[in-house]
């Protein structure tokens, strides 16, 4: 498919996952950093996401949100990035990707909001408990170098922000597995310039007002 690339995001959120995922990617892209608030609501905003958050991609008339399936778009639209699963890597690439959409995404943030699943109620949680996630998640970063193998994926740049961020705010416990995984993700040179690009236009972004 041929288009332009646009992403919309706001350096100071979850769109540093897809801004990291276009710098993985290597291909020309555009940035519009929309502030938060009536910016992010405003109607010309919510043409391209309803939701009025960040971030979505546009590329060339369609548009891509959820952070998970803008990796798993881009890696898929360009395969010569070597970023898509091969065959014997899938079963692991999508079961890690949508577990951190889904179920550790669920459990860190109800853990963040003081939420807590009644031990009689978790089998109608889609995540069970806190530490049920916790272990299976260190189970999955320990089995390979990376979440789908011995190879960076995209599914890396999804699974690794998750554990990176989560270490850093203290939404994810700080076991060896953990940290060991976030310094392999962290080294890598696209992961740092993402968190450069985004630390200078969040300070301009608040120079602004």
């Amino acid at each position: 498919m041929t288009g332009s690339l646009t992403l919309y995001t706001n350096p100071m959120s979850r769109g540093r996952i897809a801004r990291w995922m276009m710098e993985e990617s290597r291909q020309p892209y555009e940035v519009v950093n929309v502030p938060f608030g009536p910016s992010m609501k405003a109607a010309d905003y919510r043409a391209i996401n309803p939701m009025g958050k960040v971030p979505a991609l546009k590329h060339g008339d369609r548009i891509i949100t959820e952070c998970a399936a803008i990796c798993a778009y881009m890696a898929e639209t360009f395969p010569e990035t070597g970023l898509a699963p091969r065959p014997e890597e899938r079963a692991d690439y999508y079961r890690w990707m949508f577990f951190a959409a889904g179920p550790l995404e669920q459990a860190v943030t109800n853990r963040a909001m003081g939420f807590v699943v009644p031990d009689q109620n978790q089998r109608m949680s889609g995540y069970g408990s806190y530490e049920q996630v916790m272990d299976t998640l260190e189970k999955a970063v320990s089995a390979y170098d990376f979440i789908a193998g011995n190879r960076f994926t995209a599914a890396d740049v999804y699974v690794g922000s998750a554990v990176a961020w989560g270490l850093m705010f203290g939404s994810i416990e700080k076991r060896p597995a953990f940290e060991d995984y976030a310094r392999r993700i962290g080294s890598r040179e696209a992961y740092r310039r993402t968190h450069a690009l985004c630390e200078q236009e969040g300070e301009a972004m608040k120079a602004a007002g």
